[in-house]
């Protein structure tokens, strides 16, 4: 079962999206009584990723965020694509280094996530913007 989850972001940084997903899980759990398998969370942009980090201590989303802000500039002279602004070559770059997907078991109905884990959708984009995630559930009840 998938599901499309529309999402409103201000600009840079990462969003919590963990509750989104799991109410999308149950939903399916609840239509397909499935409740051992593979969850998949899939974003359908190339200037925004997904990562699974921890989501207790915000100030570890701002050192990831700077730290990948310092490894891929903005403004860097080898950029030709240009045309969008100067956010959106570094976008690229940091949706490559990053990850597009994401796996996580499913068990018991629920995500395995672990106690500080949470998945966050990361913009790289300065402007907002409404960015798509395909949640899908696949297993046996």
């Amino acid at each position: 079962m998938n599901f499309t989850l529309k999402l409103s972001v201000g600009g840079q940084g990462l969003y919590d999206i963990t509750h989104k997903v799991a109410d999308a899980v149950a939903d399916a759990v609840a239509e397909t009584g499935t409740t051992e398998g593979l969850v998949t969370v899939f974003v359908r942009h190339t200037s925004a990723s997904l990562i699974i980090q921890e989501n207790a201590d915000p100030a570890v989303q701002r050192d990831l965020e700077n730290w990948l802000n310092r490894l891929v500039p903005e403004q860097d002279a080898l950029y030709t694509h240009t045309a969008e602004g100067p956010d959106d070559m570094p976008a690229h770059i940091k949706g490559a280094l990053t990850a597009t997907s994401l796996s996580v078991p499913l068990m018991g109905g629920v995500m395995a996530l672990g106690t500080w884990q949470g998945i966050f959708l990361w913009e790289h984009r300065h402007h907002r913007s409404e960015r798509q995630v395909v949640v899908s559930v696949w297993g046996r009840s």
